[in-house]
């Protein structure tokens, strides 16, 4: 799964009426990948309805995949990519025979390691938010081999500090596409949120591989 701007959008709790307007918005304003959580209600039914409209270029998967029964029923329902919140070697495995993609979610370095070992294709720090943006650069020492992705806690203003330290990506909730916008609704508006946090973003990694 290559993105061109390394941003996950993370969904939780939409109505699937308005996933789908909200996906054709925010994949039109230039965002490549976005998951919706798999404990949001009808998450399996909003994928597969709407798995048919997204772009060739464009990615959408289930994330808060916790357990291999969640994770069969994401790839039925025609998930892109799995993200999960814990290290599941039989999640990892078992997505990776039928050819998806899975960002495994992690915190320790033993986690981290496993994920990797067991085939996630990158690893999801989660939740930065308590120890931010220099426990992923304590974690690349070991491990740079490995493409962490911070969740938790990411928003516009510590988005430069986490690809400073050596973040491959982020994933980020409801601030990439603005909470009064998403409470209103307000299409416009959520477009230009998600416009604006690319822009950051493509300037934080420009600076970082700059740094390097």
């Amino acid at each position: 799964m290559q993105l061109d701007v390394p941003v996950i959008g993370i969904l939780r709790g939409v109505e699937g009426s308005f996933f789908r307007e909200l996906m054709a918005v925010a994949f039109g304003a230039g965002l490549q990948a976005m998951e919706i959580t798999m404990n949001t209600p009808g998450a399996v039914d909003i994928v597969a309805g709407c798995r048919g409209d997204v772009p060739a270029d464009r990615y959408l998967g289930m994330g808060t995949v916790r357990c291999l029964e969640e994770a069969r029923a994401a790839i039925d329902c025609g998930a892109m990519f799995l993200v999960t919140p814990n290290t599941s070697v039989r999640v990892i495995e078992f997505a990776g025979k039928k050819g998806v993609p899975v960002i495994a979610g992690a915190f320790t370095p033993t986690e981290v390691y496993t994920a990797w070992s067991a085939g996630a294709e990158m690893v999801k720090v989660f939740p930065c938010g308590v120890v931010g943006p220099e426990y992923i650069r304590e974690l690349r020492g070991p491990f740079d081999q490995i493409p962490m992705i911070a969740v938790g806690g990411v928003n516009i203003h510590n988005i430069g500090d986490y690809f400073a330290c050596g973040a491959a990506g982020v994933g980020i909730g409801n601030s990439l596409f603005g909470r009064a916008a998403m409470a209103e609704k307000d299409l416009e508006s959520v477009a230009k949120n998600v416009g604006e946090y690319l822009n950051a973003i493509r300037k934080a990694t420009a600076d970082s591989i700059a740094k390097y």
